[in-house]
C-alpha cells in the first residue's frame, strides 16, 4: 500500500514531537553519533588519499566458488557497498551495448524523449539531469536480469542480510524477483548531468511512517550502536508515498552493471561507503536548529537529499567508485548515500544497466503482479513515469526470450 499524508507539515511536527519525547536526550545521542560519523568519514578520506580502495571489491569467481572470506563480507557490511568484478564476459557485454544502441536508434527513442512524462523524483537535487533512458525491456536488459551469474551474485548479496529476526522470516534470499529499471547512456563531454548526494527508498516516510520507525527502532530509542543496517525486520512492511520513480519494492541493494569501461572522472557513481550513515541523517533532523515542520529539506515523493548545510561530515567520505570494466557490477545498500559526478570528462560512452538485488517477499510479490503486464505490453513499469515508449518498439524482449528462471523472476507463476 502507498502512504497517504493529507497535511505533511502537521505530520512532521507530530512525528518530531513523538520522537523527541521518546528520546529526551536526543541532543546528547546525536553528539555521540556525529563524533562517530566524523571519525568514519575521516578514515574513508584518508584511505582514498592514500590510493586505497574505499569500496570493497569481490571477484565473481569467488562468489561462484563459495570462497568469499569473512573479512571481505565484513568490509561489505561496514561500507554498505561492493564492486563485483567480471560477472559477465566483456565480449558478451560489448555485444549487449551495441544491441541496445541499435534498439534505441532503430526505434527513434531520441524523438520520443521530447514528449516524455516529467520525472520529478530528482527535481529537488542541485544536480538532477542524469542521462537516463526510460527503456526497460530491451533484450539485453532482460537477458542480464535472468542470467545465472547475476542471479548468483544477487543471492549472495541477499544472504548478507538477516532475513529472520523479531520472531519472523522476512524474505527468501534464494529467490530473486526482477525489478525492471532503466538504462544510462552518457556521452563523453556531458556536463551538469549528474545527481547530487541522496538516498532512495523513502524520504519523509523514514520519520513519519510506523514501520520505518520500527526499522530504525534502535536509533530512535537512543541505542544506536545496536542498529544493524542489514537486519531486514520491518523493511518489507514499510509504506512509501507513491510517486514516479519511487521504488515500491524492497531492495537489499541498488545496483548497476557496466556496459562500457568507466571510472572516476567519467561521470560515474559516487558513494558514501558508511553503512550506518542513516543513523546520522535520522537524528540530525531532530536537532533544535531544524524547524519543527522540516526534516532537513526532505520532500515527499522525492529522493532524500543530503545537503552540505545539514550533513557536512558525510561529504568528506563521498568517493567515486573505482575503474569499472564492461561486465563488472556495483551494488550499494538501499540506505547508502550516492551521487553521480556532474561532468563526464572521459573519451567514451559511460553506459550502465540499472539492475538491483531484491528478495522474494509479500511486498515484492505484490509489485511483480503489477509489473508483469508492463512487460507483456512493453509499457513502463508501475514505479516509473508512464512514457510507455517501448509498446511498439521493434526488437523488444518477449516471453519467448525468457528462461524458466526468467519467467519465475518476473512473476509468471504468481
Amino acid at each position: 500500500m502507498a502512504l497517504i499524508v493529507d497535511d505533511l507539515p502537521a505530520a512532521i511536527r507530530q512525528a518530531k514531537k513523538e520522537l523527541r519525547a521518546a528520546l529526551p536526550n536526543y541532543r546528547e545521542v546525536f553528539a555521540e553519533v556525529e563524533k562517530s560519523i566524523i571519525e568514519a568519514a575521516k578514515r574513508v578520506a584518508a584511505q582514498r588519499e592514500r590510493g586505497e580502495d574505499v569500496i570493497p571489491e569481490i571477484q565473481f569467481a569467488d562468489i561462484a566458488a563459495g570462497r568469499v572470506s569473512d573479512a571481505q563480507i565484513a568490509l561489505v557490511k561496514s561500507s554498505g557497498a561492493c564492486v563485483i568484478r567480471q560477472v559477465f564476459p566483456r565480449d558478451q557485454v560489448q555485444g549487449w551495448d551495441e544491441e541496445i544502441a541499435r534498439y534505441v536508434e532503430r526505434n527513434h527513442l531520441d524523438k520520443r524523449l521530447e514528449n516524455r512524462a516529467e520525472d520529478k523524483y530528482f527535481g529537488q537535487l542541485a544536480s538532477s539531469k542524469p542521462q537516463i533512458y526510460g527503456v526497460y525491456w530491451s533484450r539485453p536488459q532482460v537477458m542480464a536480469r535472468q542470467s545465472e551469474p547475476l542471479t548468483a551474485a544477487r543471492v549472495f548479496l541477499n544472504k548478507l542480510w538477516r532475513n529472520e529476526s523479531e520472531g519472523r522470516v522476512h524474505f527468501d534470499p534464494e529467490n530473486v524477483p526482477v525489478y525492471a529499471d532503466r538504462l544510462r547512456r552518457r556521452p563523453p563531454g556531458s556536463a551538469s548531468l549528474g545527481l547530487s548526494a541522496h538516498c532512495d527508498g523513502g524520504s519523509v516516510e523514514r520519520w513519519i511512517e510506523g514501520n520505518f520507525r520500527k526499522v530504525y527502532r534502535h536509533v530512535f530509542s537512543g541505542n544506536w550502536r545496536e542498529y544493524d543496517a542489514f537486519d531486514a525486520a520491518f523493511r518489507p512492511d514499510v509504506e512509501e508515498i507513491a510517486s514516479p520513480a519511487v521504488c515500491s519494492m524492497f531492495r537489499t541493494f541498488q545496483g548497476w552493471t557496466a556496459l562500457t569501461p568507466q571510472g572516476p572522472g567519467d561521470g560515474t557513481l559516487q558513494l558514501v561507503p558508511i553503512a550506518n550513515s542513516m543513523v546520522y541523517i535520522l537524528l540530525r533532523a531532530l536537532q533544535d536548529d531544524i524547524a519543527d515542520d522540516d526534516l532537513c529539506g526532505a520532500m515527499p515523493g522525492r529522493a532524500l537529499s543530503i545537503k552540505p548545510e545539514y550533513h557536512a561530515p558525510l561529504f568528506e567520505a563521498l568517493s567515486s567508485i573505482p575503474k569499472m570494466q564492461a561486465g563488472d557490477t556495483v551494488f550499494w545498500h538501499s540506505d547508502v548515500i550516492h551521487a553521480v559526478e556532474d561532468e563526464h570528462k572521459g573519451a567514451g560512452y559511460s553506459n550502465v544497466m540499472y539492475i538491483a538485488s531484491a528478495p522474494a517477499c509479500a511486498k515484492n510479490d505484490a509489485y511483480l503482479k503489477r509489473q508483469l503486464p508492463s512487460f507483456l505490453k512493453g509499457e513502463s513499469p508501475p514505479d516509473f513515469p508512464a512514457d510507455h515508449f517501448e509498446v511498439d518498439f521493434q526488437g523488444r524482449a518477449t516471453a519467448d526470450d525468457l528462461t524458466a528462471m526468467g519467467k519465475s523472476q518476473l512473476g509468471f507463476a504468481l
